[in-house]
């Protein structure tokens, strides 16, 4: 994002071919409070613009090899709202005019009075301030608008304390890697992070990593030359440098292998990529947030991932819990998913009865919320009515299998914790008579959640 230039000392490159008038600039300008910046010949020009980005660019118009026009063009290229005054012999007042007409902010005929072309920086710097100012405002009213409309679904302390992290992150442009099992939602945080960042007007751009071959992965990565294989007709732009100034999200990106890992290293380090088959370096100006299910420090002691690939991107790290961590979570996103599916086929959503909710809440996701929503969507299939019950639900998620109680002379002899748990319960509930309420006071919990739990363990009242 362009920062706003400060009012007290605003910087001007002054770009012209004679050195008298450069020198001339840089003393008046620095004796009236601007940062002033020298160059001598349109090629300098363009290669200053790019390395100070500079508040105001004063420029001469006629220049052997790089005119002014084309410091302009390369200006606005840049930053929109960097203005560009033009200094113009009377000869060069037509090509002026039609400048200033397409985008110049204004033209001074040499030989000029100083205090003219002083006046003219100082508007021109709150002229640029403002307009910094007001798309830094556009654009926080619209990061607040996809924050309130794109928060992902759910209201645990688990899940509100990922989106927390991912909101402090998302305003920089450093990488993130987004860890988790398969099915938790890594893609929906990172669209997240992209919808509140700076970069939320750029695509945003995927891919699988362990879906494509290795060859085939580093032709969408990087792209590739017409030639550099079979197949090659032409060349092809990679996913790097099409997601310019927006964001590109690397999907389980410890499937790679390793000659690719070495290519996406220097992609991270030099922020540039070279196309399959080519040998010039493309700069690229692209936000990496990368995901894996694996373990990536075990996979690196195994030597099957690079540390110094690891620590690149590891430079934020978000672990998403699993959807068995967050079970009051089930009902919002089942409500989502109802709802969505409703929209899909233009009818009213479907509810839940307290049954089918129950077993939802009781079942252990192994394929996360992914697995929730395509067992709802089933279950709205199946379902003939306004609601859904247990018997449309698939058999995994409603068969129980309750654990052994500790004493139990089949229970092993390391325990599961679930294990101890229900021998825990059970053993307060037999000692407050068969109580609920009053087993739910001595074990701290809601007298809902010690019933679930009893449903769970296939405990009747």
């Amino acid at each position: 994002m362009t920062a706003a230039p400060s009012m007290t000392s605003p910087s001007v490159l002054v770009v012209d071919d004679e050195t008298g008038i450069l020198e001339t600039l840089r003393i008046l300008l620095k004796n009236e409070g601007f940062t002033p910046h020298v160059a001598l010949g349109g090629k300098q020009g363009l290669e200053q613009i790019e390395a100070l980005s500079p508040d105001i660019v004063l420029t001469d118009v006629r220049m052997p090899n790089v005119s002014g026009l084309q410091i302009l063009s390369a200006a606005r290229a840049k930053d929109p709202d960097l203005p560009v005054i033009l200094m113009t012999a009377q000869a060069d007042l037509r090509s002026a005019i039609q400048a200033v007409n397409e985008g110049a902010y204004y033209y001074i005929q040499k030989p000029f009075v100083n205090d003219d072309i002083i006046a003219i920086l100082r508007r021109a710097a709150e002229h640029r301030q403002l307009r910094v100012e007001n798309r830094s405002l556009r654009q926080e009213i619209r990061r607040r608008d996809r924050s309130s409309e794109a928060a992902p679904i759910g209201g645990s302390k688990a899940w509100r304390s990922v989106l927390r992290l991912a909101e402090t992150v998302a305003p920089t442009d450093s990488t993130v890697l987004i860890q988790g099992e398969s099915g938790t939602g890594k893609e929906v945080v990172a669209r997240y992070i992209h919808a509140l960042s700076a970069r939320s007007e750029g695509v945003f751009s995927s891919i699988n990593c362990g879906a494509l071959p290795e060859s085939l992965l580093e032709s969408e990565l990087f792209g590739h030359v017409k030639g550099a294989f079979t197949g090659a007709v032409k060349d092809k732009t990679g996913l790097f440098a099409a997601a310019a100034r927006g964001t590109f999200f690397l999907d389980e990106i410890g499937e790679t292998t390793p000659s690719t890992q070495v290519k996406l290293l220097r992609v991270l380090q030099q922020r540039e990529v070279i196309p399959v088959g080519g040998t010039e370096p493309i700069p690229i100006d692209t936000r990496l947030i990368a995901a894996t299910n694996r373990d990536l420090e075990e996979e690196m002691k195994r030597g099957t991932f690079r540390s110094d690939l690891f620590y690149r991107l590891n430079v934020f790290a978000l672990h998403l819990p699993p959807l068995r961590q967050r079970r009051d979570d089930i009902p919002l996103l089942a409500d989502a998913f109802l709802h969505r599916a409703a929209q899909q086929r233009g009818e009213e959503p479907k509810r839940l009865t307290e049954a089918a909710l129950e077993a939802l809440q009781s079942y252990a996701w192994p394929g996360n919320v992914r697995e929730l929503e395509n067992a709802l969507e089933r279950a709205v299939i199946l379902s003939a009515g306004d609601t859904i019950d247990v018997s449309a639900l698939p058999e995994r998620i409603t068969e129980r299998k309750p654990e052994p109680l500790v004493a139990d002379r089949s229970a092993p002899v390391n325990p599961t914790l679930e294990a101890v748990e229900r021998a825990y319960i059970m053993w307060v509930l037999q000692a407050e008579g068969g109580n609920k309420s009053r087993a739910a006071d001595v074990l701290g919990i809601d007298p809902s959640t010690l019933y679930r739990k009893l449903s769970r363990y296939g405990v009747e009242a």
